[in-house]
């Protein structure tokens, strides 16, 4: 079993009043770091957003493959809307063992957009994956689903703007020529900002023993293959671990008879979260700077912000990427259908931002790159 990390934890007031050390920094983000910053007394609203939240992961990964495929969107490479077997893992293997539910987070910046407003170099023909509008499921479908996904992202945000405005001050003093205040600037600023929902099948619904080796090894990446995020900084939730045979997450659809569109349909009840996963070993992993693997877990009443390859770049590497992957919960550990919920919301520039300040790269290119490779063709 991978030994379990201890990560660098700070509290939001610290991050308010701007004393966060720069030595808390370098260890939490620098080039001998985990690449993750855990940040403790959140919002008092952020435990019971993430636990409505995440519940509605579960709601959504049980509708019926009708009501999912209507919130499919091809044309925008499925980085709006749902998302299943549309990503290639290790090996060009198809992920099926994962759905996701894709959100642009341009409403941070003004509750009217639903994208990116297109640009002359940018726009929905030649990058759809940013400027295509979001599909939410109706109120009828999942009622106050879209509302809690976007409450829960806005208090991410928030609390990332001030990560940011963290690693200006440290950026500032360290890098010649760092444009004041760059990375906060971003990161609030910022209309391509993506938010993931996510949704790992109970194991057996997946068949994901079919996809192993018998036996496994403990660095087996097999649920999220060992990757780079290529923003800014990701917000976290931790996991929440739903027991689906005890607590069904299926919707029933209301007889025709009794369906009345004048009457909003009732509000879906958060599910009950087991205290921990039952398998030990599944969770986040992080490849460290020496090549060890570790695991590292979030509390369930802080957020974690990792390093995505955005930030590095800007930061001209004082900041470094962290290489991680997740595990599932194995079913023979435990007698139930355990699914792993939980929601990463990816702090990206603007399309135009220069994400290379000395080359003058703008992020639309960068992404462009990353986009092709991990998407089925």
């Amino acid at each position: 079993m991978a030994p379990l990390a201890q990560a660098v934890t700070v509290s939001l007031e610290d991050l308010k009043a701007g004393t966060v050390s720069f030595g808390a920094l370098k260890e939490a983000f620098g080039p001998n770091s985990l690449g993750i910053l855990v940040v403790k007394d959140v919002p008092p609203e952020f435990v019971e957003l993430r636990h409505r939240l995440l519940s509605y992961s579960s709601y959504l990964g049980n509708l019926p493959k009708s009501k999912l495929d209507e919130l499919e969107n091809e044309k925008a490479k499925y980085l709006t809307g749902w998302s299943l077997g549309k990503e290639t893992l290790k090996n060009g293997q198809v992920d099926t063992l994962k759905g996701s539910f894709y959100a642009n987070c341009a409403f941070y910046v003004d509750p009217a957009l639903a994208c990116a407003e297109p640009t002359e170099e940018f726009n929905a023909e030649n990058f759809p994956e940013y400027l295509t509008p979001n599909i939410w499921p109706g109120e009828d479908t999942l009622p106050g689903f879209k509302d809690s996904f976007e409450q829960l992202c806005r208090v991410i945000i928030n609390v990332a703007v001030l990560v940011a405005r963290a690693c200006d001050r440290f950026a500032e003093k360290e890098i010649a020529g760092y444009p004041s205040s760059y990375l906060e600037r971003v990161v609030s600023t910022s209309t391509t900002t993506k938010a993931r929902l996510l949704h790992y099948f109970p194991e057996e619904s997946a068949t994901i023993a079919a996809s192993r080796t018998a036996g496994g090894d403990e660095d087996e990446d097999d649920w999220c293959a060992t990757h780079l995020d290529h923003g800014c900084l990701t917000g976290l939730t931790s996991a929440m671990f739903v027991d689906e045979a005890k607590t069904s997450p299926s919707i029933a659809e209301p007889a025709s008879e009794t369906k009345d569109a004048a009457t909003p349909a009732p509000s879906l009840l958060p599910l009950p979260e087991l205290a921990a996963s039952p398998d030990p070993v599944s969770g986040l992993y992080i490849k460290s700077r020496t090549g060890e693997t570790v695991q590292v877990k979030i509390p369930r009443n802080c957020i974690a912000f990792q390093t995505g390859e955005a930030l590095e770049r800007i930061t001209a590497g004082k900041f470094k990427a962290v290489p991680h992957f997740v595990r599932g919960a194995r079913a023979a550990m435990s007698d139930g259908r355990i699914a792993r919920n939980t929601l990463a919301v990816f702090t990206q520039p603007n399309l135009g931002d220069e994400v290379d300040l000395e080359q003058h790269i703008t992020f639309g290119e960068f992404a462009r790159g990353i986009v092709a490779k991990n998407t089925v063709s």
